[in-house]
């Protein structure tokens, strides 16, 4: 019986060194460059997977609408899909600019201008997202930071909620594009 506890003991002291052997060789380097990747990065890998995707479809939606169809609200109390396009660019430049530490760009823009000048705001908030976030990965999630006053957000948290107001965004977008007749971007036919 003693032979086989020292048995059972000298192979796990085996397995033990063996594994932390192996962990030691497939940690990278501490000057190694860190892994940006989806699959190291799951919550800021997938938020910056979206940006392309949400930029293509919210612009699309905002090009759809047509320039006499900015003003438009499904009822007096709501905002204008003009201020809906201007609403998008701000909280992207906002959020992005938060979440990787980089001042936002300072862009004046208003619901009163021009469909022309509130998607060209929006296709740049979506470039400053882009480049803003490319850095940024999943180490630190946990830091804190202040947002729309006083209010207290962690890092990952503002990840999701900029995927979550990209999500409300669209959806609102498309609800504004259907109350006048156009299909939006995702419910588009696929073209032959």
């Amino acid at each position: 019986m003693k032979t086989q506890l020292r048995l059972l003991a000298t192979g796990m002291m085996v397995l033990i060194v063996a594994g932390v052997a192996a962990a030691q060789q497939a940690a990278p380097a501490a000057s190694a460059a860190p892994d940006l990747s989806p699959v190291a990065n799951p919550v800021s890998g997938f938020v910056k997977a979206g940006v392309a995707r949400y930029q293509k479809n919210m612009v699309a939606a905002a090009e759809a609408m047509p320039a006499e169809k900015y003003s438009f609200k499904p009822s007096p109390e709501m905002n204008s899909f003009a201020h809906l396009a201007m609403h998008i660019a701000q909280s992207n430049n906002t959020f992005c600019s938060k979440i990787s530490g980089q001042a936002a760009p300072d862009v004046k823009i208003a619901e009163t201008d021009s469909k022309d000048k509130l998607v060209a705001a929006m296709k740049d908030s979506f470039a400053f997202c882009a480049a803003s976030l490319e850095k940024v990965d999943d180490s630190k999630l946990g830091e804190q930071f202040v947002m729309f006053g006083t209010r207290p957000i962690s890092r990952g948290g503002a990840l999701v909620a900029l995927g979550g107001s990209w999500t409300d965004h669209y959806a609102t977008e498309a609800i504004y594009l259907r109350l006048n007749g156009i299909l939006p971007p995702t419910a588009q036919p696929p073209k032959p």
